[in-house]
């Protein structure tokens, strides 16, 4: 089992996320069950441009500080939407032997779908945490809205290979 946290950085959360505190909680809680049984964890963290609030090496690329994160957890770094795009991500994850993958993270319209998309595109068993991804109100819809929507899209996209499934992190936690 594998758990992918996406962009949990500090930048993203100047502007307030849905839920946030608890989306933290839910997915540390994930990352505790998956070191019980001796899983993966990934950090994706996103590199922005220079001037940007995800400029490497900055206050705001460095990941959320109340994560439970340990130096055993590896990190990938990336520059676009798709955590798999230009990274060691795939190669990462066939080199572990995976082929399920639990994703959490940050920003539930952009890089949390982008990657469980392609994810699923390259054939993995995607399983969403349905209350452990999170984003910011958008200026035509506000983030719970949004939030339930992926949710409801994940689970009725029509794949070739591949399989996403959404549930809770209650649920998640309790399977394992």
């Amino acid at each position: 089992m594998l758990l992918l946290v996406v962009d949990m950085q500090k930048g993203l959360f100047e502007t307030p996320r849905y839920e946030a505190s608890k989306v933290i909680r839910r997915i540390n809680h994930l990352v505790a069950k998956i070191r019980k049984i001796k899983g993966n964890i990934i950090f994706i963290q996103h590199d922005g441009p220079k001037g940007d609030l995800l400029e490497p090496l900055t206050p705001g690329w460095a990941l959320i500080n109340s994560l439970d994160r340990q130096d055993t957890d590896l990190v990938i770094r990336k520059k676009s939407c798709d955590a798999f795009v230009d990274t060691p991500l795939l190669k990462t994850l066939i080199k572990l032997n995976t082929n399920r993958v639990i994703i959490t993270g940050c920003a539930t319209d952009f890089c949390v779908d982008t990657t469980i998309r392609s994810a699923a595109a390259k054939g993995f068993e995607v399983i969403v945490a349905r209350d452990a991804h999170t984003k910011a109100d958008r200026p035509h819809l506000n983030a719970r809205t949004i939030i339930t929507h992926h949710n409801w899209s994940w689970e009725n996209l029509i794949l070739l290979q591949g399989r996403i499934r959404v549930a809770d992190t209650h649920t998640l936690i309790e399977e394992i």
